[in-house]
């Protein structure tokens, strides 16, 4: 019996010597947070190699918590995709960044025989694009490019230092590649990617990749879809409810291990910028159309209408919200009307209805933009300041309907200053073409006379000598020359025009 207490004694003790300090260590020894952050699922990439890509677009609120979120869109509805680069920008001054928007296929199946797909839908859908970008919607894109070889693909140079702006509109419906190719089946879901190159290095790996899945409907379909799924959640318990995401309204593309995508993994080198069909004067974007200016860093001051009706860029450094931008837009493809002369309508006046606004606005060709301001009479049109506009319409056409709205007349090419005999007062003439017809015209105004009543304008010369006045003297006047006029009245049967009614003069510049 002794022995058995002996060894139930020096258990006992070393147990407790084994425990002594336990506490003392936990306690008072130095606790490093690094090593624990270092656990992979601790691990976090470096911001300031970090770019966002933002859709505005929002989530399917029926995906479960443990897939990836997916995104309803609208066939042909322009949504916005904001491009920011975060962190320190100063390693990308003066470098541009060329970004590849492309819809690919999310089922690998489909990704297999993506030639043979995109060829058939070429065929059934001729002259159209899977994907386009709207480019009087878009800010800070300095060039821009839809190749006719890549039909599933848009690329664009843009400014890391600034935050750009692009709306891209999806022209392929998801039930469009299913076997039955109806609405009655469960459509496929693409993949919206997007690829960032350092421009002139197009032929290397891009340094950025991200990518979100999308599902495409008929028009006002998605909106359906959200609203079916919505219901859908209503139904289930709140502990179900947390198996599934909460939608979003926005959605922010998840970055994407760095690969070849597409044509280029079947073993097609991307063709490199100088094989590209840079899309020049074939959309109101010109080549290099934003670079010469940046947008002001302070608020700019915006009336609330044209909030309500446009989807401004807000110039601060974070992205803000959208503000239901994508709601009243203007696709890029409208055909501009041409009025006849007989529907002439003067620049709009505070006075000037919406419809004769519209009027306007298509014939200076501003047609693309009527969309955009529908709802707008002139009053609210001259509301609108440059920058206003330049921010809405982009440089070239916001400054060109600002000089429109000022009435800003075209520099003359000449100007003469003519005197009408028995008086001291010369009057200025300007003249934009430099032709006797547009001489004629400007002498008749002058006179209070049809310009037909003009028969002959003659010159004199030296000595005296009566020269007769054509398209290539009045290209020659020097600008800013004296003339005295004076006219004489045409015998009856002179006229150069027989059938002018009335009387006809001779107007002589001496």
């Amino acid at each position: 019996m002794s022995w058995r207490l002996q060894l139930d004694g020096g258990l006992a003790a070393d147990f407790d010597s084994n425990l002594s300090g336990l506490g003392t260590e936990l306690g008072t020894a130095a606790y490093n947070m690094s090593e624990v952050l270092a656990l992979p699922i601790f691990k976090q990439e470096n911001v300031e190699d970090a770019f966002q890509y933002i859709l505005n677009a929002a989530t399917s609120p029926a995906t479960k918590v443990n897939e990836e979120t997916l995104t309803y869109l609208n066939q042909g509805k322009s949504y916005e995709m904001r491009l920011k680069k975060l962190g320190d920008v100063s390693q990308f001054e003066g470098k541009l960044l060329k970004s590849v928007v492309r819809v690919l296929f999310n089922d690998k199946r489909l990704q297999y025989a993506e030639s043979e797909q995109l060829a058939s839908w070429r065929t059934n859908r001729p002259g159209e694009r899977l994907i386009k970008l709207d480019v009087p919607l878009s800010h800070n894109l300095i060039e821009f490019n839809a190749s006719s070889s890549a039909l599933n693909a848009v690329e664009f140079l843009w400014d890391p230092t600034q935050i750009a702006s692009c709306f891209v509109q999806v022209n392929c419906i998801s039930t469009e590649f299913t076997p039955k190719k109806h609405g009655g089946e469960k459509g496929v879901v693409f993949r919206l990617h997007v690829d960032t190159h350092i421009h002139g290095k197009e032929q290397e790996k891009p340094f950025h990749s991200a990518s979100c899945q999308v599902k495409v409907f008929k028009p006002k379909g998605a909106d359906r879809k959200h609203k079916t799924d919505r219901d859908k959640m209503d139904k289930i318990s709140d502990s179900e409810k947390e198996k599934y995401h909460p939608s979003y309204e926005c959605t922010v593309l998840t970055e994407q291990e760095i690969h070849l995508s597409g044509s280029e993994s079947n073993g097609k080198v991307p063709p490199s910028p100088s094989e590209l069909d840079w899309s020049l004067g074939q959309s109101p974007l010109m080549h290099k159309h934003v670079s010469p200016f940046r947008l002001p860093t302070e608020n700019i001051p915006v009336p609330l209408q044209l909030r309500e009706q446009s989807p401004i860029f807000h110039p601060d450094d974070s992205f803000g919200s959208f503000e239901d931008s994508a709601n009243n837009q203007s696709s890029s493809s409208e055909t501009v009307e041409h009025l006849g002369a007989g529907n002439f309508v003067g620049t709009p006046s505070v006075g000037t209805s919406i419809q004769d606004t519209q009027d306007w606005l298509k014939q200076n060709r501003f047609g693309t933009y009527t969309k955009l301001f529908q709802n707008f009479a002139g009053a609210d049109l001259l509301r609108l300041g440059k920058q206003d506009l330049i921010q809405i319409m982009g440089p070239a056409d916001g400054i060109r309907l600002n000089n429109a709205l000022q009435k800003r007349h075209v520099r003359p090419r000449l100007t003469l200053y003519v005197c009408q005999e028995q008086e001291q007062v010369y009057h200025a003439v300007y003249l934009e073409l430099q032709t006797l017809q547009e001489l004629r015209a400007k002498l008749a105004t002058l006179y209070h006379i049809p310009s037909e009543h003009i028969s002959t304008i003659l010159r004199q010369g030296p000595t005296g000598i009566r020269v007769l006045v054509s398209d290539e003297m009045v290209q020659n006047f020097q600008e800013e020359c004296l003339f005295s006029l004076q006219t004489i009245k045409d015998e009856p049967s002179s006229g150069l025009d027989k059938h002018v009614q009335g009387e006809t003069y001779t107007i002589i510049m001496a």
